[in-house]
């Protein structure tokens, strides 16, 4: 390990993309046996990167006044913090509701908690803050540390990594709190994924309609884990590793791409959360439920609705690749990230034909 970032361009796009397959392969038959474990290291880790964002804002803040380091960005003032609107701008703010995103993850495990009506939205509630706050502070910090005119081609890849380096040198510390944070990372990393592959896969296949999924996606193994389930998902992730490698030759370009896919496909799921919260509030006089998120009713609709709105707004902005527009390679990201969404919504499609198909028989 070199720890300036440059490993990775030693090697081709497709080693590393292969590599990256075979890890995917790899966690996936560990969360197929189980996550018992993986809790504890997650819940442990996700402490760990808490508190670690947590330590880098308050260390970058006093920096300067503690010790002889000078603030890269010397003109942070309230009218540089906020962002030049523009198209360019237009376009990142899915990323924005990407970075608050994700805490739906542990939905399936709701029933969990010792009061689900009313400590799991507080959950819900304390996450998006926690996130928010970080995220304020944060970009404070990093503007602090890095020059906004001079920033580095891969800040976006490596820059968490050279924070907590610049950090270390601050404090003579070396690359201490660097390992430490690469370490918590890497733990944190490993938990979510394996939360990623099980959690989403619990919500579709857990309660399953049979007039909608075909029976033969849910069936289950010994621990519980829906195998057919798992192989569906190892073939689109699969295809969405390698494909990528036809027409992305920079491993920093293709993070960054495969960031902003992210940043796409991962807000359109919460269209239909946002669909079904405005059914559940025209419906609400049918049911009981124990938590109630908004009591006023056109409120809640107004909410609801402007939510959908702007995820909407912000997924079909964010489509449109952060680079040279109408090169080749600008071409080719813009075709896959509007190609994967369809792909996608089209499989939700075919499954309730499938099923019927089968249902027959």
């Amino acid at each position: 390990m070199k720890g300036d970032g440059s490993l990775i361009k030693e090697y081709s796009v497709v080693a590393l993309q292969g590599l990256t397959l075979v890890l995917f392969i790899f966690f996936m038959w560990v969360a197929s046996r189980g996550m018992k474990s993986l809790k504890i290291v997650g819940s442990v880790a996700g402490i760990a990167m808490f508190v670690m964002s947590l330590l880098y804002v308050a260390m970058a803040v006093t920096a300067p006044a503690i010790t002889e380091v000078h603030i890269a960005t010397t003109n942070i003032t309230w009218e540089t913090f906020i962002p030049h609107i523009d198209f360019t701008y237009i376009t990142t703010i899915s990323m924005l509701v990407f970075a608050v995103g994700g805490a739906e993850k542990i939905s399936p495990y709701v029933n969990q908690t010792r009061n689900p009506g009313k400590e799991f939205p507080k959950g819900m509630l304390c996450l998006a803050v926690m996130v928010a706050v970080c995220a304020i502070l944060g970009s404070l910090a990093m503007g602090m540390m890095f020059d906004s005119r001079n920033i580095p081609d891969d800040l976006m890849t490596n820059g968490q990594y050279y924070a907590f380096q610049k950090l270390g040198e601050y404090y003579n510390m070396g690359n201490t709190l660097m390992v430490i944070y690469a370490i918590a990372n890497t733990l944190g990393q490993v938990a979510a994924l394996v939360f990623s592959i099980d959690a989403p896969l619990k919500v579709l296949l857990g309660d399953a309609d049979s007039k909608y999924i075909p029976a033969s996606l849910c069936r289950t193994n010994a621990s519980g884990t829906p195998v057919n389930g798992y192989f569906l998902t190892l073939v689109l992730v699969a295809i969405l590793i390698m494909l990528p490698t036809l027409g992305i030759g920079d491993m920093n370009n293709l993070y960054k791409w495969l960031l902003n896919l992210n940043s796409v496909v991962m807000p359109l799921r919460y269209l239909w959360v946002f669909v079904a919260f405005i059914a559940v509030v025209r419906l609400a006089q049918k049911y009981k439920p124990e938590y109630v998120f908004i009591r006023n009713k056109p409120l809640a609709m107004t909410v609801g609705i402007w939510c959908f709105a702007f995820t909407a707004f912000a997924c079909l902005t964010g489509i449109f690749p952060k680079m040279e527009a109408f090169t080749a390679e600008w071409t080719f990201q813009l075709a896959l990230n509007v190609a994967t969404p369809f792909v996608l919504v089209g499989l939700g499609l075919i499954f309730p034909l499938l099923a019927r198909k089968a249902n027959s028989k």
